[in-house]
């Protein structure tokens, strides 16, 4: 019985936090070294781990998920192996270096609690864009988990005169110190997009990264979990 599913057993920890296959994060709890997940994406855990919704670091920017722009988190603590899940999206993790990054909280599975974070406004985006004018932003040395509807593709700016545009639905984070502007187009709403009215793009200049989801549909990215 047991041998036939030995391929999909745990493999020994490396790191805080590792895929485990393409859509499962598998995070290295300790005491001491909190994490902040998206409520109702622990699928298992292994050891003593306990979660806290809605924890008093939170409130502060409950406000802003009210809107529909953000995702509530619960504060996971203790000793073991946590796994988080969000309804089947692939997982991407990032070790943060001190750097920081601008994430569409739709797409935030977790990160680690002691990094700096919030909610900011997107500067020079104008609110027709589908991504909204809010932006969770985390920044410091840690890990941060994230999702994408598919294998996503991470664009390099490359710091020149020319910019990436992006669709606001396929968008899942950049990194923080771009130039970011709204720009609306007539002629292409049928080759951009759902192409339904008019074609709306995020353009990014500057030195930096965009992740980039294969999907523009937002629908079930945004479904809040109670």
């Amino acid at each position: 019985m047991n041998q036939p599913l030995a391929g999909y057993a745990p493999a020994p920890v490396t790191a805080r936090m590792e895929n485990h296959g393409s859509h499962m994060l598998k995070v290295a709890m300790q005491t001491g070294n909190d994490l902040l997940a998206r409520v109702g994406s622990m699928v298992a855990y292994e050891g003593f781990i306990q979660y806290e919704p809605n924890p008093p670091a939170v409130r502060q920017i409950a406000r802003d998920w009210i809107t529909g722009e953000g995702a509530p988190l619960m504060k996971c603590t203790g000793d073991g192996l946590l796994y988080l899940a969000d309804y089947g999206a692939n997982v991407v993790v990032i070790n943060l270096n001190g750097d920081g990054i601008s994430v569409n909280a739709t797409n935030l599975l977790a990160f680690d609690a002691h990094l700096s974070w919030g909610v900011e406004r997107v500067k020079g985006l104008a609110k027709f864009a589908g991504q909204g004018l809010w932006n969770t932003r985390i920044s410091g040395q840690g890990w941060v988990a994230l999702t994408s509807r598919g294998k996503p593709i991470v664009v390099d700016c490359g710091g020149g005169e020319d910019e990436t545009y992006v669709d606001p639905d396929a968008l899942v984070a950049w990194s923080p110190n771009l130039k970011v502007k709204g720009k609306r187009s007539f002629k292409a709403q049928s080759l951009i997009g759902r192409g339904s009215g008019e074609a709306y793009q995020m353009a990014f200049s500057g030195q930096g990264i965009v992740v980039v989801q294969p999907s523009e549909d937002s629908t079930d990215r945004i479904r809040i979990r109670g």
